[in-house]
């Protein structure tokens, strides 16, 4: 196929996009890629839909190679079968719903788990209909807040989601496992380094979820390493909490004057100033702080919640959303957010600067109630016996030798302290790395929340029925594209990676005279003939210089230059990567270039 540019739809730009922040979102408009149609919406242009297309033949083929079937679902779906499941109410404001012309209700899919159910709920009805994998490449939708980074973070996307349905548990870690083989081979024919890593499950609910996540400076997903293997997301970390505490000689809590201390810094200078102790001075870590937060429910109601966590750690909100809704006993997706000073008007028990524990109905603090309703958690490092300063719940004074269990306690204990370099790994295989990274693919064992929740059952070998058991399975195939690209390009340019480029070679002309032009023609007619696929520059009154830059601004891995040698019968192949360029003999060229290219 050849792909001339004096007739490809395309203009190149020279500038920047002005609401771009990353190279991808840059480089992929400014070469004719995509064009942005509204916030986090782009069109796909015939460049971009070629590189799309390589990308979503590569995942069909690993997907059908583990004997998962195509189907396609429509994007515009009615709400009764998310109201089933409550996700309908749990996506918050991330689902875009819209009504029809008699007023149903509807909405744009994020994911297509009930449909799924339903398809097989349909059509099967026996243990001997099952395992069944399916899956389906189609646009989904998601009313993000703050769209950004192009495809990487938009409100339209293409992604691959496929689901297994087994009659047991030994069945759907099969083919949990076999997803997972797929989604590696997947990503190494893609050429995107990609760490698994443990995850929560969120919205998405199961027992067991993984992210495939390309490490990046830009990524917006934190992950932490060690080298001894373990690897997780920050939102999935659990600490590792001291052993428990003899307090049995650690004196009575007694609340002390600490005058204008509302700060965890100053409160240690006072402290130590005031109120010295024989063993060493104070710091940070033995103080409790006690955070108030504001928790958005996805019924849009607004909860206040304590966290108590040591003085010289940070709540990350990332983990805090994470985990919160569980304590709290709702499903979906919360927003967690500092919480006011209109907040905490309406609770005089809250003296800012000095709140200590005993804000839960249930529990007394140093004997008074000073209940506020507002549930209390704690860090997992607040372990019984351990004792702190604190909030005495009064203007200018704290508390010292308070000790967990003995002298307070909590609603649960919570996962929402920052994790930092250096925190032990969970399974003891060392200390904690920090890094950033692109979420590239995501898997769920569901197990069977959706086909309890929509009906789908089969009979067993005993003619029982039995609820059917469920994974959940996705790769975001525009974000794959993005993420390529931000890892292949230069200070000009894209570079795509041989088998993802939306041409084997891109021809330019140079030379003047209708004999070069003339050569060229036939350079690509045997280029074509042996099966290449060729971008070909034969625009007129177009500069050298114009031609070089769309070239290297294109990426197209491999350059061909008919121009100046043609009268010596020579013509220049230069590789897109490296820069490197070599001059060959013409009647040669065919052959060399098949070489470079690899056929």
């Amino acid at each position: 196929m050849v792909q001339r540019l004096s007739h490809l739809f395309l203009r190149t730009l020279r500038e920047d996009p002005v609401d771009a922040e990353v190279a991808s979102h840059k480089l992929l408009v400014r070469a004719g890629y995509i064009r942005r149609a509204a916030p986090g919406v782009y069109t796909w242009l015939p460049l971009g839909l070629k590189v799309l297309g390589k990308i979503e033949t590569i995942v069909r083929e690993e997907m059908n190679a583990i004997g998962a079937q195509e189907v396609h679902f429509p994007a515009l779906l009615p709400r009764e079968p998310y109201q089933a499941t409550n996700r309908w109410d749990e996506y918050g404001d991330n689902l875009f719903r819209l009504k029809d012309r008699k007023g149903a209700d509807m909405l744009l899919a994020p994911t297509h788990e009930e449909m799924f159910t339903l398809l097989v709920k349909d059509l099967y009805s026996s243990y001997k209909d099952l395992p069944v994998y399916l899956y389906q490449i189609q646009t989904k939708y998601r009313d993000e807040a703050r769209p950004r980074a192009g495809l990487l973070r938009g409100r339209e996307f293409i992604m691959k989601d496929s689901y297994s349905f087994n009659v047991d548990d030994q069945g759907l870690d099969e083919a949990y496992q076999a997803h997972r083989a797929a989604y590696i081979r997947i990503f190494e024919r893609l050429g995107l380094e990609i760490e698994i890593v443990q995850a929560q499950s969120g919205a998405m609910g199961g027992s067991r979820s993984e992210e495939f996540l390309h490490p990046t400076p830009i990524g917006e997903d934190t992950f932490v390493r060690s080298e001894g293997g373990y690897a997780a997301n920050v939102e999935a970390v659990t600490t590792v909490a001291p052993e428990p505490v003899d307090a049995s000689n650690t004196p009575a809590a007694s609340v002390l004057d600490t005058p204008d201390s509302p700060t965890i810094e100053i409160l240690v200078q006072q402290s130590n100033a005031l109120h010295p102790r024989p063993e060493g001075p104070w710091t940070a870590a033995d103080t409790l702080k006690n955070v108030i937060v504001a928790v958005t429910l996805p019924d849009g109601s607004r909860q206040l919640v304590a966290i108590g966590l040591p003085g010289d750690r940070a709540v990350d909100m990332g983990r805090l959303e994470a985990n919160v809704g569980a304590l709290l006993g709702v499903g979906g997706e919360v927003e967690v957010e500092a919480a006011t000073e209109e907040d905490l008007k309406k609770f005089p028990q809250l003296v800012k600067g000095y709140i200590g524990p005993g804000l839960s109905l249930d529990h007394k603090f140093l004997g008074v109630e000073s209940a506020t309703g507002i549930p209390y958690y704690l860090d997992p490092r607040v372990v019984e016996g351990s004792a702190w300063i604190t909030g005495a719940n009064e203007d200018q004074k704290h508390v010292y030798n308070l000790v967990a269990g003995r002298d307070f306690e909590a609603d649960g204990i919570i996962e929402a302290c920052e994790v930092r370099e250096g925190d032990p790994a969970p399974d003891g295989s060392g200390p904690l790395i920090a890094a950033r990274g692109i979420e590239m693919g995501h898997i769920f064992a569901l197990g069977r929340k959706y086909a309890e929740a929509l009906g789908l059952k089969v009979l067993d070998q005993n003619g029982k029925l039995q609820t059917v058991t469920m994974g959940s399975y996705g790769v975001g195939v525009t974000r794959a594209l993005a993420a390529i690209a931000e890892g292949n390009h230069d200070d000009r340019g894209l570079i795509w990676p041989r088998n993802l480029a939306p041409a084997d070679v891109h021809l330019v002309v140079t030379g003047k005279g209708a004999e070069v032009l003339e050569g060229a023609e036939k350079l690509v007619a045997e280029l074509e003939a042996a099966g290449l696929d060729i971008m070909f520059d034969d625009r007129p009154k177009v500069s050298p210089g114009v031609k070089f830059g769309d070239a290297e601004l294109l990426g197209v891995p491999t350059i061909l230059v008919v121009g100046r040698g043609f009268a010596d019968g020579k013509i220049e192949i230069k590789d897109r990567r490296s820069g490197q360029a070599r001059e060959v003999a013409l009647d040669e060229a065919v052959a060399e270039i098949l070489a470079e290219v690899g056929r």
